[in-house]
């Protein structure tokens, strides 16, 4: 079995779609999933606002494809990238792709991709319309990327979001790194209403709740724990847009914590400094 870091992953980029100041990000987030055998991106590049591709893409190796307009209002680039995707789909040098697009004309491909036995991760601004990200296997929102630092601390490993499944501690992470700030003391005299300080679960909508919840519940044993790799991976086979980052968490674990309605057993393994992470509903 392939792992993540043998994944050759054929990256095809809508330039039309994809705003270039995150590329850099993009490009170290596609890393996590494997390795970015295939780079390129599509466009009219004699059109002025595709003049500042340039630079990013000759520090990434990412080689541009041209595709005239041919006629106004009518996007023949998407059809250039469908058509490179399927050539290379067939010659059997990917085994996954990743979309970098919000555009919605290329779900079918995506799903024609994903009949192939391929793995499609997409990436996207969040107007991206929602039968393109139910087509992927995992969705990434172009503007969470790059938020939250992606390098694990000493109390995790490095793993992709939403997905991990264990734990290396080597030292207990702080208790109030997920707490947010409490708002300063009013000055005395000042008896000006202060507003509520929010808290960091008020960032995660009761559908997400919900969805954890069952999915726990789907993969809990008879005492009611599942694994929490298990229910990461489930999670985004039943919503590809799932990403603790978008409620402001670097990983799973730290957001399953921040919810009252959970339980969190960390066990031990074989392995001294390797502790498995399981999840209960309360």
């Amino acid at each position: 079995m392939q792992t993540n870091d043998e994944l050759r992953l054929a990256v095809l980029i809508d330039a039309d779609n994809a705003p270039r100041k995150y590329l850099k990000n993009v490009m170290e987030e596609i890393a996590v999933y494997g390795v970015p055998t295939i780079k390129r991106i599509y466009g009219d590049w004699t059109t002025p606002n595709l003049a500042g591709w340039k630079r990013p893409l000759l520090e990434h190796a990412i080689t541009p494809v041209q595709q005239y307009a041919y006629t106004t209002g009518k996007n023949s680039t998407d059809s250039a990238l469908i058509i490179d995707a399927m050539d290379i789909l067939y010659s059997g040098n990917a085994d996954g792709f990743c979309l970098v697009s919000s555009d919605s004309d290329f779900t079918r491909l995506a799903t024609r991709l994903r009949e192939a036995g391929k793995k499609v991760i997409g990436i996207g601004e969040k107007k991206t319309p929602s039968p393109f990200i139910a087509a992927c296997n995992k969705f990434i929102y172009i503007e969470i990327i790059g938020q939250v630092d992606r390098k694990p601390g000493k109390a995790e490993k490095a793993a992709p979001a939403g997905a991990e499944a264990e734990v290396i501690v080597t030292e207990p992470a702080p208790e109030h790194a997920q707490e947010p700030a409490s708002a300063p003391a009013p000055a005395p005299g000042d008896t000006a209403k202060k507003p509520p300080v929010r808290s960091e679960k008020s960032k995660i909508p009761a559908h997400i709740v919900d969805l954890i919840s069952a999915s726990v519940n789907d993969l809990a044993d008879d005492e009611g724990w599942a694994f929490l790799g298990e229910v990461g991976t489930l999670l985004i086979k039943k919503q590809p847009d799932f990403d603790p980052r978008n409620f402001g968490y670097s990983k799973l674990t730290p957001l399953i914590k921040g919810i009252d309605r959970f339980e969190i057993d960390i066990r031990q393994t074989n392995f001294p400094h390797i502790k498995h992470v399981y999840v209960k509903n309360k």
